[in-house]
């Protein structure tokens, strides 16, 4: 006889194996793997009728698939125009972060939008709260409309069924962790049912048309709780963050299949609902009347958008053995990094101090084009030592002490130019003669003018510090 073989799972993520781990292999957890039973040997599948016959590629109509603006500006620029019939979509955020708002708001406008069509309803499963609470936060945000149905369920045969009676055009299901199926063993929240409530919906998506929007948990690490092949079964990932303690929220989509990657959206979460905001450069910086130590403004790209941000830094003696690194909204190696190069290149000695960097507003800058200005503003902070309010700085720092150029530095410097910056300090070679007809140079090795901006090129983080600290 054949012998059978023993698969072990892991409760947090799915992930297989043949043999027991103590620590599993997909998302590193200690303790999660479990004997799961018998591994059923894999079976033998004979071709059988299709759906649909296969049609050469430029036969496929298209029209069908074309996307539908949601009414919120910032949504579609981050989804690629807006939400596709039949398309799901899986929006994750901390809890209170403002995502049962957000789609609130976007269910009302489309409910709004479409309410001359037939069939042009939009339903709103909330598994969560009753539905007087949801009522509550409607009229609070002005998302009371006659094309909106409200459902509170969490049996995924009933959420079917309200599916079948309203033949809606866009379902909200928050959240998917709160939906359970009979069909399967485990509570609601648990791989097995994620899995076979996700698989369902999909399919019920895609045989009708209906726009899915998926409301995620997170983990205490920042991950989508709940199975990897979650974020695989779906179309578009979409992770909403933001700092609890202010109103600023921004959107950003880690997969699509319709649309870019690298957009990022803003919103103003308030008391009234919230709102697309087109030019958040202005939330990133801090107002003063006179300059202060440890500051300096960089500009970072998020997908084509250029945003204006501030760094500041805060060096203070230490009374510890081993001082305090502590960074928010930086990746903190890449600070530490930067600290040692300034330390070893430049003579800035720290090793005896706290130093403590950050950034304005609750944005988080992962560019490695912020470099420059994080060495800037520990420098300054460290000499007690201030830069004017007019001076940005970008360029990414190497172990040799060098300063390496950024894609867009143009956009960039157009973006800080608009806001009223009017110098600049940037790599060596980021703007060529011939790119564009806005050069003016004065000199081989002197300052170049750029829209108005006075813009000096430098080599070395010595350099820059020499040019950024006595620039007026």
């Amino acid at each position: 006889m054949a012998k059978t073989k023993t698969a072990y799972r892991c409760s947090e993520c799915g992930w297989q194996t043949s043999k027991w781990v103590g620590r599993c292999g997909e998302c590193q957890t200690w303790g999660t793997v479990a004997e799961a039973g018998a591994a059923a040997p894999p079976r033998v599948v004979s071709a059988g009728p299709v759906s649909t016959p296969a049609r050469p590629i430029g036969q496929v109509d298209v029209r069908s698939a074309q996307t539908r603006p949601t009414g919120l500006d910032e949504l579609d620029r981050v989804l690629g125009g807006g939400l596709v019939p039949g398309a799901v979509v899986l929006l994750a955020g901390e809890p209170g972060i403002g995502k049962s708002t957000l789609l609130l708001e976007v269910a009302a406008l489309a409910s709004a939008a479409r309410s001359g069509e037939r069939g042009g309803s939009v339903l709103y499963v909330t598994g969560e709260e009753s539905a007087e609470q949801v009522r509550l936060r409607a009229d609070r945000v002005g998302a009371v409309t006659e094309g909106l149905y409200l459902a509170a369920e969490t049996e995924l045969s009933a959420l079917l069924g309200h599916v079948d009676a309203v033949e809606p055009k866009l379902l909200v299901v928050d959240s998917i962790q709160t939906i359970g199926t009979a069909e399967v063993d485990g509570a609601p929240g648990g791989v097995t049912q994620i899995r076979e409530v996700t698989a369902n919906l999909i399919r019920v998506s895609k045989e009708r048309g209906i726009t899915t929007v998926l409301v995620g948990h997170v983990t205490k690490e920042g991950a989508i709780a709940g199975p990897r092949l979650l974020e695989h079964l779906v179309d578009v990932v979409l992770y909403f963050e933001g700092d609890r303690h202010s109103r600023l929220r921004m959107i950003r989509a880690v997969k699509n299949r319709y649309g870019p990657t690298d957009e990022l959206g803003c919103f103003d979460l308030s008391e009234v609902g919230i709102v697309g905001l087109p030019d958040p450069s202005g939330l990133f910086l801090s107002r003063r009347e006179e300059p202060v130590p440890g500051t300096c403004v960089t500009v970072t790209l998020e997908g084509r958008r250029p945003l204006v941000a501030e760094v500041q830094a805060l060096v203070a003696k230490s009374f510890l053995p081993s001082p305090r690194r502590a960074t928010s909204g930086l990746d903190s190696p890449r600070v530490s990094m930067v600290l040692a190069v300034l330390a070893q290149r430049c003579k800035i000695s720290m090793h005896e101090q706290d130093v403590y960097v950050s950034t304005v507003g609750g944005v988080r800058l992962t560019e490695t084009s912020v470099d420059l200005a994080v060495a800037l503003a520990v420098a300054g902070s460290t000499v007690e030592q201030s830069m004017s309010g007019n001076v940005i700085a970008l360029g990414e720092v190497g172990l040799a002490g060098e300063v390496r150029t950024v894609p867009g530095v143009q956009r960039r410097l157009a973006e800080a130019s608009r806001l009223g910056f009017d110098y600049a300090v940037v790599p060596r070679g980021s703007l060529e003669l011939g790119e564009t007809t806005a050069l003016k140079r004065n000199g081989a090795r002197g300052p170049v003018s750029f829209e108005g901006m006075t813009v000096r090129e430098v080599d070395s983080l010595n350099q820059a510090l020499q040019v950024a600290f006595t620039a007026s």
